[in-house]
């Protein structure tokens, strides 16, 4: 993953806000800090790319109303798919990555089913159109209008983090120059795609293996009509639904072909692959699965909305716990009086840490969609490295969400088990999150056997030093010094993964990769939190408002700590990290809990969640009582 530097020209200030007490919070807010922060959170661009999707959920009929019945949230998603048509471009749309992150980074807390449909439509079908060869006999109009929805078809119920091995076949038959569509087998039917009856007429690009006179091409994909309008299959075509999953409910099904047959045009094509009508294949790659990785390019950009899907959710999850602690009062230490639940560093501290997380989950997304927009798809070394970095900001911040969610609903007691305050139906959808777009784990494997291979130097870190060699007991006072520990963390379970590589007897060579995998993955964890912190201190120094600088600071200092505090064993056994600087940082951690415990609320209203999206859920008003018992 690429690392992010930092500039040492501008140092952070550790000391400039004035703190104030959790239980004294008076619940005010100073507009200058809150404005800078959401001018760094959503960048230069935000008019452009942001204001259009918030201003669309402030709308309440964008809002999912989980007291429907299943079928007819489901019905509304589709409804509210039509009116973001309406409102767009759409193949402006499909064309912008930054725009699609933005649309799941929005949407998800309003009706994560929309965030689903809409992702796939304009992203995984629209896109992959777009992305190939054009054709006049394959029109976008119908899908453009939305008089057809588009989806995409690639898991099997029997191939999922194995795509490659796709059962599914297409046939050419170069006589009427037609392919015959065919699912050969159970585990060839396509698992999870939204093929079901709701939101009328429905087309795919369906993942399949291209085999002409015999010869197996690898796979392709293939534009195929699924449904009329009223729902109903088309001839050939098989559709069962699966049972209904926890969450925003979404119409995923299985769904089969029995010799579909298909015109020419149905095949994308591009320099991965175009075939003559002799059934002969010209291709600008040897590899079947080069091939098959540049036909389902378009996942690339469904990780990068992933990941922005979750930082949406976890942003609407923490706001919600933060406004909830704020007005929700319980017994203090007197029986005559009531504090807001705020006040106990066991409720706010880890909302307070899961903001520092936020924060940095932010940070890394923009980061890593701007260097994605900015690589060279023609150098392959920096596509591999680019790739990469999206693969690992998925996983990490759709991982971290998850923990963020959670954590905000456990904050919020009871009530937030209640479907009406949101949480539950954010908890449910951001495992579908971790899934879509490549397995998390997968994903990180796949790095984390990267790394391990790579030939990039020393493999164990040495101890930070000052000028005369004497190990930095001040580095965790400095941002810089606990950007090195990160790295270093980083170092050291790479080395330790090597030596066990190395180590492990000989023979299978599952058996020397999973001697090697824990520290492998702990190396990639390490890589994405340095690449974080530093996407965020990046924020901190380029802060021009004092107030927002210094908590950008304090977010930064109370996240490396975390981080390093959970690394310190490695650290210490390397001289990483001293002893002493071991024992410091409880301390230091709770003075940067102090530091921002009375900041919690401009931090949340720097996320410019429009109030008709929060104030839709009970629970983040004063009057929620009044709401619950009406």
């Amino acid at each position: 993953m690429t690392m992010i530097p930092h500039s040492r020209s501008a140092p952070v200030p550790e000391h400039e806000h004035t703190q104030t007490p959790a239980h004294t919070h008076t619940n005010t807010h100073d507009h200058a800090p809150t404005a800078e922060l959401t001018r760094l959170l959503f960048g230069p661009d935000r008019d452009r790319v942001h204001r259009p999707w918030r201003d669309l959920v402030a709308d309440p009929r964008m809002h999912r109303r989980p007291e429907d019945p299943a079928s007819e949230q489901l019905a509304a998603s589709y409804r509210r798919l039509r009116a973001v048509n309406a409102s767009v471009d759409a193949v402006a749309l499909a064309a912008s990555p930054e725009r699609l992150a933005a649309m799941h980074e929005w949407t998800g807390p309003a009706d994560g089913a929309l965030t689903v449909l809409s992702g796939i439509h304009y992203n995984l079908f629209l896109g992959s159109l777009l992305d190939h060869d054009a054709s006049p006999k394959r029109p976008l109009d119908a899908y453009l209008r939305m008089e057809r929805i588009g989806t995409f078809l690639c898991t099997e119920l029997g191939h999922g983090n194995d795509a490659a091995a796709l059962e599914t076949t297409a046939d050419y038959d170069r006589t009427g120059r037609t392919f015959t569509l065919h699912t050969p087998a159970p585990s060839a039917a396509k698992f999870m795609p939204n093929t079901g009856p709701t939101g009328g007429a429905k087309s795919a690009v369906v993942a399949a293996r291209l085999r002409a006179d015999g010869r197996d091409h690898g796979v392709f994909l293939f534009l195929t009509p699924l449904t009329d309008e009223t729902g109903h299959p088309l001839p050939g075509v098989t559709v069962h639904p699966l049972p209904q999953r926890p969450g925003s409910p979404v119409d995923h099904c299985l769904t089969s072909f029995d010799r579909v047959v298909l015109p020419f045009e149905a095949l994308l094509t591009g320099a991965h692959g175009r075939l003559a009508d002799d059934g002969t294949l010209g291709s600008a790659f040897g590899s079947k699965r080069k091939r098959f990785l540049a036909a389902i390019g378009r996942v690339t950009a469904g990780k990068l909305c992933m990941s922005a899907s979750a930082i949406g959710g976890a942003r609407a999850a923490l706001a919600t716990a933060v406004r909830y602690s704020q007005h929700r009062r319980v017994s203090g230490a007197r029986p005559d009086r009531r504090v807001p639940l705020w006040a106990h560093r066991t409720h706010h501290g880890p909302l307070l840490a899961g903001l520092a997380t936020v924060y940095a989950m932010t940070a890394l997304h923009r980061r890593t969609l701007a260097d994605w927009l900015a690589h060279d798809p023609a150098d392959p070394v920096a596509r591999d490295a680019a790739e990469r970095q999206v693969a690992v900001t998925k996983g990490w911040n759709t991982w971290r969400a998850r923990e963020l969610i959670l954590e905000s609903r456990e904050r919020c007691g009871a009530q937030g088990l209640l479907p009406v305050n949101g949480l539950t139906a954010l908890a449910a959808d951001i495992e579908g999150t971790i899934t879509a777009e490549g397995d998390n784990l997968a994903l990180w494997a796949k790095a984390a056997a990267e790394l391990l291979l790579a030939a990039d130097g020393a493999s164990a870190a040495a101890a930070p030093a000052d000028g005369d060699g004497a190990p930095v007991h001040r580095a965790l006072r400095d941002p810089a010094g606990r950007q090195a520990l990160l790295a270093a963390a980083g170092r050291h379970h790479l080395g330790r993964a090597r030596v066990l590589l190395r180590e492990a007897p000989a023979g299978e060579a599952i058996d020397r990769w999973n001697a090697a995998a824990p520290d492998s993955l702990a190396a990639v964890t390490a890589r994405a939190e340095h690449a974080a912190g530093a996407a965020l201190l990046a924020w901190a120094e380029a802060a021009t408002e004092p107030t927002a600088r210094s908590l950008l600071a304090d977010l930064h200092r109370l996240f490396t700590l975390d981080r390093i505090d959970r690394h310190s064993t490695g650290l210490l056994a390397t001289g990483a990290l001293t002893a002493r600087q071991a024992a410091e940082l409880p301390a230091l951690r709770e003075r940067s809990l102090n530091r921002l415990a009375g900041h919690a609320l401009p931090l949340v209203d720097a996320f410019d969640l429009p109030e008709p999206l929060l104030s839709r859920l009970p629970i983040t008003t004063p009057a929620y009582q009044e709401a619950f018992s009406a």
